[in-house]
């Protein structure tokens, strides 16, 4: 213990103290370098933070150098600063190329700008999304079908870019498919992983359209590698579901001037004790929000 002692007495005490203080202020290089070091230290996350904080911390590195070789003719301080700078400058460099190299075309770059960076999913995460999907968009053309009630099979998943997608089933209209919005996703939910199944309505373009589509397998290897990509697109499809589901509650009508409510299925029965309870399980048919329910006019 006492030579611990001695030895943290020796490392404390051993130098002089400072007795007078110096009554002239530090050139303007070091206080530049230190407003730097504040400002870069502000950088937030992703590439473009990543970015910024190399970029500030490297300069106020460089200016550190600067001040110590001019104004305090000290070589080691000199060195360190330098180094510390050429590694702002390498990791700059880095991220420059990975910024670079994690581009897009134009359309998944809109893609991401529009659905996916609102929810801070960054570059990296994106990239392997649309790899996934081969980084390709199909053309859709007008009067064109994406999918036939009782012939297609559901085996992928699709993205409308561009266009819109009419939704019929035994040839009557349900709703619209706009941009941003999936093509198939109550029939996508409504299977599980190991299960096969067909679609139950027909989807066809009312323009020329743009989609991405990714494999049912291929997307779900992806969900098993990448838990955050799964719960992702969980709450996507989950979201795109909803919309549908008010898109047809806005057509469902139950007579006599009254609306039903696909949120509060049992209202109408309190309005009107006379009208048949409608069978709104035909609704969720198979999971999909898009089977019309029987005896409800539009």
């Amino acid at each position: 213990m006492g030579e611990n002692a001695s030895f943290w007495e020796s490392l404390i005490y051993a130098h002089p103290t400072c007795t007078s203080w110096k009554q002239e202020a530090e050139g303007s290089i070091y206080h530049l370098a230190s407003i730097l070091f504040v400002v870069g230290f502000m950088g937030g996350s992703g590439f473009f933070g990543l970015l910024y904080v190399f970029s500030l911390l490297g300069l106020g590195f460089l200016c550190s150098s600067v001040w110590a070789w001019l104004d305090v003719c000290a070589a080691d301080i000199f060195s360190w600063n330098f180094i510390l700078f050429a590694i702002c400058f390498i990791q700059f460099i880095y991220v420059t190329y990975q910024v670079r190299s994690v581009s897009f075309d134009r359309e998944f770059q809109e893609l991401y700008s529009a659905l996916f960076q609102p929810l801070g999913i960054s570059l990296t995460i994106y990239r392997k999304i649309v790899l996934c999907c081969d980084a390709e968009v199909v053309t859709l053309e007008k009067e064109h079908c994406y999918a036939m009630q009782g012939k297609t099979p559901i085996d992928k998943l699709s993205l409308l870019v561009s266009g819109r997608i009419r939704v019929t089933v035994d040839g009557e209209f349900l709703h619209y498919i706009f941009p941003l919005q999936f093509l198939d996703s109550p029939e996508w939910d409504s299977l599980r992983p190991t299960e096969e199944g067909i679609f139950q309505v027909t989807l066809t373009a009312e323009t020329d359209c743009r989609y991405v589509a990714w494999r049912r397998k291929k997307l779900y290897l992806l969900f098993a590698k990448h838990r955050f990509i799964s719960h992702l697109f969980s709450i996507l499809i989950g979201s795109d579901i909803a919309d549908k589901l008010y898109a047809l509650n806005d057509r469902v009508h139950v007579g006599q001037g009254f609306r039903y409510d696909i949120r509060l299925p049992n209202f109408y029965h309190v309005s009107l004790p006379e009208t048949p309870p409608v069978q709104h399980s035909h609704l969720l048919q198979r999971g999909s929000p898009r089977r019309k329910p029987t005896g409800i006019t539009n």
